[in-house]
């Protein structure tokens, strides 16, 4: 079992930047990508960035790239997503995710179903 637990979430007016951490525990030593997602009220679960195992690779969802930036630290138990120039609509639960690195994993990072293993999630509000 992996336990993930995400901080970091919080109040921030429109244009500024918060960064969220993902700590894993438990069985860490598996070669698992790790992702975000986000879930605004009334909407569905939507892909936000995932890493592989390496951080060799790294994936964003079209609204939020080139302002949001995944990373991996810790020996690659951390996942870390940097948020920058953040939006009204970017507020929403995050989720972070843990899924067994694999072939499916590389072509499926976007999908829930590519990850076995999710926190709690952590609320973002941004203002206008």
């Amino acid at each position: 079992q992996v336990q993930l637990v995400e901080s970091g979430g919080g109040l921030v007016q429109a244009g500024g930047s918060l960064r969220l951490s993902c700590a894993a525990s438990g069985r860490t030593f598996g070669r698992y990508g790790m992702g975000w997602f986000r879930q605004a009220p009334g909407k569905e679960r939507e892909f936000v960035a995932a890493i592989s195992w390496s951080s060799s690779s790294t994936y964003y969802g079209d609204s939020v790239k080139g302002r949001f930036t995944i990373s991996r630290a810790n020996a690659r138990i951390t996942a870390v997503l940097q948020m920058n120039s953040l939006k009204p609509e970017d507020t929403a639960v995050y989720y972070c995710a843990a899924g067994t690195e694999s072939g499916y994993y590389s072509t499926s990072y976007y999908r829930e179903a590519a990850y076995r293993y999710w926190g709690q999630g952590t609320q973002v509000t941004v203002s206008s």
